[in-house]
């Protein structure tokens, strides 16, 4: 029942960020890190069965493992930008935010480059 853990973690970082919100709202960011965190920690266990499963069924057939990584450091990049951006959102510098946003989308398409090329590598050689 991680879920179960997640949904804690995020419900008592809520309370604490509304008490401390009244008193000291400069720490409201260190708390939203911090669960952040933790959250990440627990889910820590099924993000590495999820690559261990596209690693096995990647040796298994022909896709070739370049861009098995490749799709793997995409989905942790839009993982991570995202999580940026719900901070910067958190702590009311939207503006930032949404530049963090535009950052990890050219990285992405720019990480995406090789996959594309050949994707329409293999569709120019399928079309006569």
């Amino acid at each position: 029942m991680d879920i179960v853990k997640i949904i804690g973690v995020g419900l008592i970082a809520l309370i604490i960020i509304i008490i401390i919100k009244q008193y000291r709202p400069e720490f409201t960011v260190y708390v939203s890190l911090i669960a952040g965190a933790i959250i990440l920690i627990l889910i820590m266990d099924k993000i590495s069965a999820i690559i261990n499963l596209l690693t096995n069924l990647s040796q298994k057939t022909a896709i070739n493992n370049e861009f098995l990584v490749l799709l793997i450091k995409i989905t942790g990049i839009a993982f991570l930008t995202e999580f940026a951006v719900s901070i910067c959102k958190d702590t009311g510098e939207t503006a930032i935010a949404n530049k963090v946003d535009m950052g990890g989308k050219v990285i992405i398409i720019s990480m995406s480059i090789p996959i594309i090329a050949s994707l329409l590598e293999t569709i120019i050689k399928i079309l006569p």
